[in-house]
């Protein structure tokens, strides 16, 4: 009598959130309404009609102030459109996959349109080392894990930009090595 292993038992998937925060949609609607502020000010002051019903900028003097803060508006309305495009393709999403049937571990990441797009690296699961976890504390928090593959160097596996918190950082870092069945490495 044979048993089969279940999905669970010889596929591990973890998702990894990319560009699409919530942080990130908040800087993107914040910068797109400051952006657009500050160029309706400055028209506003050139053309002295009133595009603004909570302030006054018809009183600005156009030359500086009213070129100034139409620049700005200008700045901030590009930086906007460009925040909402790598929100839009997903700029560092994917996900990490470890396959025991098929022997591979892979690294998926979303990346900005062009040539290369997709980050796609695939390696056999006999050349995984380790599962490292890299914690530095300080003004700038870093923690995060790293998959250590034979002759390849190491591959992050944690999002970017906020940090995990301790525990949960542990805890991924030893679930994985459970299921690779590597050493865990730099606790």
């Amino acid at each position: 009598m044979t048993v089969s292993k279940t999905a669970s038992e010889t596929l591990l998937r973890r998702q990894i959130l990319g560009a699409r925060r919530l942080s990130n949609f908040w800087w993107a609607s914040v910068t797109a309404l400051g952006g657009l502020g500050f160029l309706l000010a400055g028209i506003s002051s050139y053309t002295k009609v009133n595009l603004l019903p909570f302030s006054e900028p018809t009183q600005l003097v156009f030359i500086p102030q009213g070129i100034a803060m139409g620049f700005y508006g200008i700045v901030a309305l590009l930086l906007s459109v460009y925040l909402w495009l790598v929100i839009a393709w997903n700029v560092g999403g994917g996900y990490n996959e470890f396959d025991k049937q098929a022997g591979e571990a892979r690294i998926f990441r979303w990346g900005f349109p062009g040539k290369n797009r997709q980050i796609d690296l695939k390696y056999p699961l006999e050349d995984v080392q380790a599962v490292r976890v890299d914690i530095k504390e300080g003004l700038n928090p870093k923690r995060a894990l790293y998959l250590k593959v034979k002759g390849k160097g190491e591959f992050p596996l944690t999002r970017v930009g906020q940090p995990l918190g301790l525990a949960e950082l542990e805890n991924r870092g030893a679930e994985l090595a459970r299921f690779l069945q590597i050493p865990l490495e730099g606790l």
